[in-house]
């Protein structure tokens, strides 16, 4: 009886799955609880390997100076890169920081057409970001953001701020 007990132990530890903890899930938890010394380098790997949500985040981190001096083009930089991947929450940050001039120059258009292409996924900040932003565009501006924002589409979010 021993031994086929040891012998079933065996097999479950070999069949078992090592636990292992997520990179991203550790960043948001060291960001949360405001340790951005930890969740900095974290989320810089991984935005480096091409995460979007990691680079978003690093986006933030940039943008508020969070773990790092503060640096408007950098956190346009990442933004830019999750964005381009098709990434709502970056495509609504990138949206701000044009609409605020914030490491690029205010453009209500682009910002505009940023909020257009987040608005598609149904996320509820960029379709209040866009309504909000209509209000300072012409009727044919609107026009062009939506014409910039499906040649955008068309182009699988690749050089969109042309």
């Amino acid at each position: 009886m021993t031994r086929r007990f040891a012998l079933l132990a065996i097999i479950s530890l070999l069949l078992a799955k090592p636990a292992c903890a997520d990179p991203f899930d550790d960043a948001l938890a060291a960001f949360a609880r405001e340790d951005y010394a930890t969740a900095f380098p974290l989320f810089q790997k991984l935005a480096e390997k091409g995460a979007a949500d990691a680079q978003t985040n690093l986006g933030l981190m940039y943008e508020h100076g969070h773990g790092v001096a503060q640096d408007h083009k950098q956190a346009v930089k990442w933004y830019r890169l999750a964005a381009a991947q098709g990434y709502a929450a970056a495509q609504v940050n990138l949206g701000l920081m044009y609409g605020k001039g914030l490491g690029v120059a205010k453009d209500d258009l682009r910002a505009y057409m940023w909020f257009i292409l987040a608005a598609g996924s149904g996320q509820a900040k960029a379709i209040q970001n866009r309504k909000t932003a209509a209000q300072y565009l012409t009727a044919d501006q609107i026009a062009l953001a939506l014409q910039m924002a499906r040649e955008c589409q068309r182009r699988n979010f690749q050089d969109c701020d042309w």
